[in-house]
């Protein structure tokens, strides 16, 4: 077959958002995407209903029903909730294996609206830029601040900084820091985030779908290092501008209101993470070393009068779920 005809057979773009007792924010995110969904001919959008149990389902059909979005959006109901990846695999696996899958992936969270003109900026980026596997757009407050959404991996010394928060340690550390400065110019990272990531079809053929052993949390970094290990690499283009309403479903990652304590489940993934990327001995190694520095940094924060910041019983939970006591995966 032609490259011609494979494009005209070929839908460009599925978008797919997991919902899970946020109805109201899906739909809003779904009015933001119509004149998105008029400017890429073709796209499709899928709402994966992780088992609510909310009339979810009901509500997001209703109002895909009453605005004419039909033709464009749907609704899949999962009778389980196995998290994100489980949510996204669901539809992405399907369609994967139908005889028309689409040239590229959209991940979008729920708790987002999408700015004009942002999903083709990507859509081209991705067309323009052929070796590029996946990219990922700005995320923003409502009042246009940045939010950082291009990341390093997950390291030894990242989490000694992350643990430590000492400034002459951060600039030595200064290549290994998760979160670089937040720059305007398109640029090669090691993962962008989830909330809007769009990711290319052979990514997925070639590295695997999403690893659903993660509930939440950790998912798009493996999958952008397991595309990374098969030779594909990851932008971040902040011309695609998307307004992330900062953790709106899970209430983890929300600054703007007092830390709440880490779920169980942010343990599991950072564990999984680390064993199944660097081993045992490694995860042992960057979890004693974490503890020590922030046992270090409390020390210090209690001397210095400093706000204490921290999600309540850290240090308990991260030594309760290390692999120095827990050796599973």
């Amino acid at each position: 077959m032609s490259s011609q005809n494979q494009s005209q057979r070929s839908p460009t773009l599925l978008i797919v958002i997991v919902n899970y007792c946020t109805p109201q924010l899906t739909i809003n995110c779904l009015h933001s995407l119509v004149a998105e969904v008029q400017s890429l001919s073709g796209t499709q959008v899928v709402v994966v209903d992780n088992n609510s149990g909310d009339r979810s389902v009901e509500q997001i059909e209703s109002a895909i029903k009453t605005a004419g979005w039909s033709d464009w959006a749907s609704v899949l109901p999962s009778e389980h909730n196995g998290g994100f990846a489980f949510g996204n695999n669901l539809i992405m696996r399907s369609v994967l294996n139908s005889s028309n899958p689409p040239a590229y992936f959209l991940l979008l969270n729920p708790d987002t609206l999408v700015r004009e003109r942002s999903l083709k900026v990507l859509v081209d980026f991705m067309e323009d830029n052929p070796q590029v596997g996946i990219a990922g757009s700005r995320l923003e407050d409502p009042d246009g601040s940045p939010q950082c959404s291009a990341f390093r991996f997950h390291t030894l010394l990242s989490e000694l900084d992350s643990a430590l928060r000492l400034g002459i340690v951060s600039k030595l550390l200064a290549k290994w820091i998760i979160a670089p400065a937040v720059v305007s110019t398109p640029c090669q990272t090691d993962w962008v985030a989830g909330a809007s990531m769009i990711v290319r079809r052979q990514v997925l053929e070639t590295a695997g779908l999403m690893d659903e052993a993660y509930f939440l949390y950790y998912e798009e970094v493996d999958l952008c290092l397991q595309a990374h290990k098969s030779g594909w690499s990851c932008w971040y283009v902040p011309q695609s501008r998307v307004v992330h309403l900062v953790g709106q479903s899970s209430g983890v990652t929300n600054t703007k209101i007092p830390p709440k304590r880490l779920p169980q489940y942010w343990f599991d993934s950072r564990r999984r993470y680390f064993l199944k990327n660097h081993g045992w001995f490694y995860t042992a190694l960057t979890d004693l070393l974490w503890l020590l520095s922030f046992a270090l940094w409390r020390c210090r924060r209690f001397l210095q009068h400093k706000p204490d910041n921290d999600p309540p019983h850290l240090f308990k939970d991260f030594f309760g779920n290390s692999v120095l006591l827990r050796s599973s995966h």
